[in-house]
């Protein structure tokens, strides 16, 4: 299995497909087996690179996330793109992804071609996102689905994971953290804000929102799905394993998201 070395650890990360280099990265609490069932609708016109960030999947694990954690995960997308020699890469990310693939075109434009940002609250974290997060995840380890998915991403030691990013994620939102690296406004790189409105994990004014940071950026544009949300789910079967819940990511009935032109 490809590993690449950061900061003392190593992270996993895996290619398949030819053509256009596009780096899939995944939220909190997942890891990179999440897009193992979109892989079909990219490979043939892509070279899909999937990457477990530190303490997710099969990377090595860290005691603590920092509570910058989304604008830490940019360096580890930009040391994979360096690592791999490639030129500019185009970065699909979804939930903290989003915010990981945003903050790498932030802080290094020259490397990044193009952002799909798919399911996150933008700019800032709604109002009540700390208790939310501390009473949604509670409730999901008491799931057996919920616990079935955290397993499947992450293995034994799913519980520890959970808890860390909970416990970073809180202390973000209580210290009103930044959750870009520089002012949006400065994006050079075209961007497509991309979600759903009836996900209940992001703000309820997503539309105002992902128009908003549209008319900051030189290069926005904005689709959002009427139906569908992350709480659904579908069921995906790993390799000789069980049928295990997986939170979707809306790709829209015609076919996958868009690489803004």
């Amino acid at each position: 299995m490809p590993y690449f070395p950061y900061q003392g650890k190593q992270i996993f990360y895996s290619e398949s497909g030819t053509g256009r280099p596009l780096v899939m990265l995944h939220g909190n609490t997942a890891s990179s087996v999440l897009f193992e069932f979109l892989l079909p609708l990219y490979q043939r016109d892509f070279r899909v690179i999937r990457m477990d960030f530190l303490g997710n999947g099969r990377s090595n694990r860290v005691e603590t996330f920092p509570e910058d954690l989304w604008i830490e995960q940019a360096g580890q997308v930009l040391a994979l793109i360096e690592h791999l020699k490639i030129e500019k890469a185009d970065l699909l990310g979804t939930s903290g992804g989003a915010w990981a693939a945003v903050n790498a075109a932030l802080k290094r434009p020259d490397l990044v071609h193009r952002v799909v940002a798919d399911s996150f609250d933008g700019r800032t974290l709604h109002a009540s996102f700390a208790d939310d997060l501390q009473r949604e995840r509670a409730s999901a380890k008491n799931d057996p689905g919920a616990r079935q998915f955290y397993e499947w991403c992450q293995g034994a030691d799913w519980e520890t994971v959970v808890d860390r990013d909970t416990q970073a994620l809180v202390q973000c939102a209580r210290h009103h953290r930044p959750l870009f690296c520089k002012p949006l406004e400065t994006l050079r790189v075209p961007v497509l804000f991309m979600g759903s409105l009836q996900d209940t994990m992001c703000r309820r004014d997503m539309a105002e929102e992902y128009a908003a940071m549209a008319r900051l950026v030189p290069h926005g544009t904005v689709h959002l799905f009427g139906a569908g949300g992350r709480s659904e789910q579908c069921r995906s079967r790993r390799r000789g394993g069980p049928a295990i819940p997986v939170r979707r990511i809306r790709t829209g009935s015609a076919g996958p998201p868009v690489i803004p032109q």
